[in-house]
């Protein structure tokens, strides 16, 4: 296989630049995936999956589950490629719902690097992004903070170039 064809690897620790941004392609929602997050996690919510019933809401129809959205956030960010095979564990997270995710709303993820801790002794560093998922409208329907453990780059090899 040639190497343009080779898989890359994500951003070692010392690699992430405070302030550097990116945002991922959009993702829309759809009634599969409400229905199939229901399914999985046993949250049959009548705001997620009665017509009816959320015709009466305070968004006037269905809407995503909030942790589905956070789900497909987290689909998102690794679709960027700059934790594939670096990040060694996610660490925890601030979170806000802000507004509703709608059958057919199309959202996407900007994540911003907002703090680096090097840990030594954990081989590599803890990086902490400021994340955002945004509707169609560039509203942001969640926010928060993302803190995930990443690899140092390895230590160069005498005698290899």
């Amino acid at each position: 296989m040639g190497k343009a064809l080779a898989r890359n690897t994500g951003l070692f620790f010392e690699e992430f630049v405070s302030g550097d941004a990116i945002t991922s392609v959009g993702r829309t929602v759809t009634e599969t995936d409400i229905v199939n997050f229901a399914a999985l996690s046993g949250d049959w919510n009548l705001i997620h999956t009665d017509t009816e019933y959320s015709r009466q809401s305070l968004f006037g129809e269905r809407v995503a589950h909030g942790l589905l959205v956070l789900s497909i956030a987290s689909g998102l960010a690794v679709r960027l490629g700059f934790m594939e095979d670096t990040v060694q564990a996610f660490m925890g997270m601030e979170w806000e719902f802000r507004g509703p995710v709608k059958i057919g709303d199309t959202v996407r993820l900007r994540a911003t690097i907002e703090d680096k801790k090097a840990m030594p002794r954990l081989g590599g560093g803890f990086v902490t992004f400021k994340m955002q998922v945004l509707n169609q409208r560039d509203e942001i329907v969640q926010r928060g903070a993302w803190k995930v453990l990443v690899k140092s780059a390895p230590a160069p090899q005498f005698g290899q170039d």
